[in-house]
């Protein structure tokens, strides 16, 4: 007997709730349709939390932000085109190594290849990362549903055909979710490799995901670390602030070896010196579609042993007498370096977007999320925000899969969502960010609202590529109309037409005053920054010295 479209979607539901599935973001359209009546039944039961978006692709990274924090969540959408516009969420997902389930429904396979409306080829859409499971109504009376994917993505492309509304409500099997997994963290400090912890100048660089391995292995052998802010490292005594500006100094040339952990990703000192062909690099494999390093080094499949004792005595060599040990070094010259930092950015009558991150990174409190967008908010970040003690745990995550601008706000109220006991939830993001998601501001009058505070860095334009080669005097001409693309956007009315709360901000003080007075829900803070001194500035801190 042919099941029905119904009894398929019910069939699919289930098997997420026993997988661990505890949250739906949906898409509403007319083919998926037996999918969504089923997903709103398992939700008035309990079993699961059902968010709804216009957006395909605000969707997707809802269900990203969501996945990011340890909530076990699926994305459901109609066919067609609603299909392709998940795809920068399913790569990010792909590139990160995220657990996200994707329900795409799609018309019997008969129609395809026919003029059918919205018929389109969704068996492998999302590429060769993603593998897709085609299901057809008769798949339950064979070897049923496949089992999802642990470490990336799990497409299930489900062939619905009519009806395609139910004749009765729907009472999902009695129980409990099981567990879903938590946020991911490195294996424990044991491996085959053994390294001689004062044979060679060494360095710890925390890369995206990281965890709190990273810093244990530099804890435990005396070394400098290195670590981004979504590292999950960033904390304890070995942390270096200021390590992008060291690294282009007479201390980063004196590196010889560098143990990785995590995706590094944010910085050209860093690549650099892990592409150098004196340096020994050595990386600790992570999750990830691509998990090969574009540098040369030895992978391992976990952090390091440690035998022997740490550079103790002063360094010498060619570059001359270095006093104190390996790690005072890093120290003393990062305590010298950050102090000119700050003197630096806070010198101007002008609020400037490091003044912005440092401000954020102090307004976090411990236990609390701090979501941060792509291009130059995370790498501001990376040179404001200070080391915290361990057990002061503060969540700083960010799509570095791809490290898109796509779907930010989404991915960031997702993760708000995904992480209801936190202390406070805080985004930095760009002007250019912030509008290419706005569509993630438009939520229904009964979809759930975190308390989110999102500060949106506004210059008017990319000011990330003023920093780089385009930026250079050379290209002034058409630097503004095919780099900088300034949109001169009245941001305050963007959020009145959401009813999402705004302040608009253009000093420290102001800045601080905001973020010391969250509204609750969902709120923009926008602060106003100059973006034709962005270049100089930046001039500036390379130039500066311990």
């Amino acid at each position: 007997m042919t099941r029905s479209a119904t009894a398929l979607a019910r069939a699919v539901v289930e098997a997420l709730l026993e997988a661990g599935v505890r949250e739906v973001v949906l898409s509403p359209g007319s083919r998926n349709a037996p999918l969504s009546f089923a997903a709103f039944d398992a939700a008035a039961t309990g079993r699961l939390r059902l968010h709804t978006r216009l957006d395909e692709r605000s969707a997707g990274f809802l269900a990203v932000g969501l996945t990011k924090v340890g909530a076990r969540a699926a994305v459901l959408c109609t066919s067609g085109t609603a299909v392709a516009n998940l795809h920068p969420a399913v790569l990010e997902a792909a590139h990160s190594g995220l657990p996200l389930v994707v329900l795409t429904a799609d018309r019997p396979a008969r129609l395809r290849g026919t003029d059918a409306n919205q018929t389109t080829d969704q068996v492998g859409i999302f590429g060769p990362l993603v593998a897709t499971a085609d299901l057809d109504a008769e798949v339950l009376d064979g070897s049923g549903l496949p089992a999802l994917v642990a470490d990336g993505p799990t497409h299930w492309n489900v062939q619905l055909d009519e009806p395609l509304v139910p004749e009765d409500r729907w009472l999902p099997t009695p129980g409990g979710a099981a567990a879903a997994p938590g946020p991911r963290e490195w294996v424990e400090l044991s491996g085959e490799v053994t390294l001689e912890v004062g044979d060679k100048r060494t360095v710890v660089v925390a890369g995206d995901g990281a965890g709190p391995a990273a810093r244990v292995l530099a804890e435990r052998a005396g070394w400098p670390l290195l670590a981004e802010p979504t590292s999950g490292a960033r904390t304890g005594t070995h942390a270096v602030r200021s390590y992008r500006l060291l690294l282009d100094t007479e201390l980063g040339a004196q590196v010889e070896r560098v143990v990785v952990v995590g995706r590094p990703t944010l910085s050209r000192p860093v690549s650099r010196l892990l592409s150098r062909p004196d340096v020994e690099v050595l990386a600790v494999r992570h999750p990830g579609a691509w998990a090969r390093p574009p540098w040369p080094a030895t992978m391992l499949d976990a952090v390091p042993g440690l035998t022997g004792a740490p550079l103790g005595a002063a360094v010498s060599g060619s570059e001359g007498a270095v006093d104190g040990g390996w790690l005072a070094t890093w120290r003393e010259a990062d305590r010298a370096l950050s102090a000119q930092v700050d003197a630096l950015v806070q010198s101007g009558p002008d609020l400037t977007p490091y003044a912005v991150a440092g401000a954020v990174s102090r307004a976090l409190p411990a236990g609390g999320l701090l979501w941060v967008g792509a291009s130059n908010p995370i790498r501001d970040l990376d040179l404001m925000a200070a080391r915290h003690p361990v057990g002061q745990h503060r969540k700083v995550v960010a799509n570095r899969g791809l490290a898109g601008i796509d779907g930010v706000l989404s991915s960031a109220i997702g993760a708000a969502l995904g992480r209801p006991r936190g202390t406070r939830n805080l985004a930095l993001v760009g002007d250019v960010t912030f509008l290419h998601d706005s569509n993630g501001l438009v939520l229904g009058p009964a979809e759930a609202r975190p308390d989110l505070t999102i500060v949106v860095v506004n210059d008017d334009g990319g000011s990330i590529f003023a920093t780089l080669e385009q930026g250079a005097p050379a290209h002034a001409d058409p630097f503004e109309k095919i780099f900088a693309t300034p949109h001169g956007v009245d941001l305050a009315s963007l959020c009145a037409a959401t009813r999402t709360p705004h302040w608009r901000v253009d000093s420290l003080p102001e800045l601080e005053h905001a973020l010391a007075s969250p509204n609750g829900g969902i709120e923009v803070v926008e602060a106003v920054v100059r973006r034709d001194t962005r270049r100089d500035l930046d001039r500036a801190l390379r130039a500066l010295r311990p």
